[in-house]
């Protein structure tokens, strides 16, 4: 079995589309999606139809609670800064009817069994939506973790970086983040899960996109062009 693993689109539609196109994609049967869909690139909507479309396995991530506060007409005090929260705000006032709708069924965690395999999604970590779990996170708080699961392949986003961690006989996979990487290279980071009688393979994979797709979208939205700089230089700069 091959499924395709992603995570932290943040509404960059062009990457996800890179990533669907790339053969290595291309050729799995599932995909498992991590949460993050919403907000910092101006494409939810293509990007919830793409995963709705495609009968993608998706949990909400942190900008997608938000986004969900703001369509009940709720708020929420953190990310503070006027240029953060513009982003939300635009997400939620163009989401469209069916965006909201598929975006409002997701839940913060999903387990599964796949070809006999326990799997767990979660954004953040299984025991906490927010939590980060990096390549370097220390060796004992993966043995937490897997102490406390009854899964065998456990699949992260949030900290936007791609690992595979083999902790006590779990698997802990993070395919980075489609939408915005952060460590220098814009392009777009996903992973591809073989599940086998003889076991698990992991491979990563990192696709170029069109950028300036996104770039003239922010600027279609009046959006703030801190966000242009930061795609186009794969880097987190607010």
């Amino acid at each position: 079995m091959q499924i395709l693993l992603i995570s932290d689109i943040h509404g960059n539609f062009p990457a996800l589309a890179a990533v669907a196109a790339h053969p290595a994609a291309a050729a799995c049967t599932k995909v498992l999606n991590c949460g993050d869909c919403t907000v910092y690139a101006p494409f939810a909507d293509q990007t919830l139809a793409w995963l709705r479309d495609h009968g993608a396995v998706s949990i909400l991530g942190n900008t997608d609670r938000k986004v969900l506060k703001l369509l009940k007409g709720k708020t929420f005090k953190k990310p503070r800064k006027p240029e953060k929260r513009i982003m939300y705000e635009d997400t939620a006032r163009r989401l469209s009817p069916a965006g909201r709708e598929y975006l409002g069924q997701l839940k913060k965690k999903k387990k599964l069994v796949l070809a006999g395999f326990p799997v767990g999604l979660y954004h953040g970590s299984p025991e906490h939506a927010d939590e980060f779990l990096f390549a370097d996170t220390p060796e004992a708080r993966f043995r937490e973790l897997a102490a406390q699961t009854d899964r065998r392949i456990i699949i992260c986003g949030h900290s936007h970086t791609p690992y595979h961690r083999l902790v006590d006989g779990v698997h802990f996979i993070n395919p980075g983040s489609v939408g915005r990487m952060f460590d220098g290279n814009p392009d777009a980071s996903f992973a591809v899960l073989l599940l086998h009688p003889d076991g698990i393979e992991v491979h990563h994979h990192r696709t170029p996109y069109d950028i300036e797709q996104v770039v003239a979208g922010l600027a279609r939205h009046h959006l703030p062009p801190i966000y242009a700089a930061m795609y186009r230089q794969g880097r987190k700069l607010n």
